[in-house]
């Protein structure tokens, strides 16, 4: 597919990503992480082509624009849509590959400063919550989800959902609406839920001395290990 043409996809992806989007002025004003893509591809060939002192200026100009900083060198596939835009960061070695939704905030960050692949690689389908921070590189499996402001220092499997500092699977198995962020499970509730029906069962015991409340607490204990088991993984 010719540069052309790649772009023109990008301009009609999204009209299909976003229901707000409304007329051709709408568009024009205030989409700029579809603007921010399209320069991008222009910069890209100019960068595999060895202009790449050029392929930096035009994606320097398009930052100030856009606010939306993605270096010419990274890898972005078909289809790629950044909603709202502000403040996403995209690295040199970065991978995107098709379909993947990408909210504001977002940053596809490295960890090191060797001259290697550093950056995270997300495969097809994935969404990006806002203000998340992919680090390193690791990969963001196909149709995985990833939760707002969560921070990803580890793999996400395919058809997974991560959320948290630093970020664990929650769940696993393929979402049926990728945009349902309010979907996600809450960890610091459930957490907080445990604790207190654990002293609430360890007070009656206290009191009571009772066998069956012992037995609860027992059943609570090999919950709790389990949750921090599958924290760990």
């Amino acid at each position: 597919m010719g540069l052309y043409a790649e772009i023109k996809e990008d301009f009609s992806n999204a009209y299909k990503n976003d229901p707000a989007l409304n007329s051709k002025l709408d568009f024009l004003f205030n989409y700029p992480g579809v603007w921010a893509v399209a320069w991008y591809r222009v910069a890209h060939k100019l960068y595999i082509s060895n202009f790449k002192s050029l392929a930096r200026i035009v994606m320097g100009l398009t930052q100030i624009l856009t606010n939306i900083d993605i270096h010419p060198g990274a890898k972005i596939g078909k289809r790629v849509f950044i909603d709202h835009g502000t403040g996403v960061v995209i690295g040199q070695t970065a991978i995107i590959e098709d379909d993947v939704l990408i909210y504001q905030g977002v940053t596809l960050g490295g960890v090191s400063l060797t001259q290697g692949k550093r950056h995270p690689t997300v495969k097809k389908g994935a969404v990006l919550g806002a203000g998340a921070k992919v680090l390193g590189n690791i990969t963001i499996g196909e149709y995985a989800k990833i939760g707002a402001n969560s921070v990803v220092v580890k793999a996400v499997p395919n058809n997974a959902t991560a959320i948290g500092i630093p970020a664990h699977v929650i769940e696993k198995g393929r979402c049926k609406d990728p945009l349902m962020h309010n979907m996600l499970p809450d960890i610091n509730k459930e957490m907080f839920e445990y604790m207190l029906k654990r002293v609430a069962v360890l007070e009656h015991i206290l009191v009571e001395d009772n066998k069956q409340l012992l037995e609860q607490d027992l059943e609570l204990e090999k919950i709790y290990e389990s949750f921090i088991k599958a924290m760990k993984n």
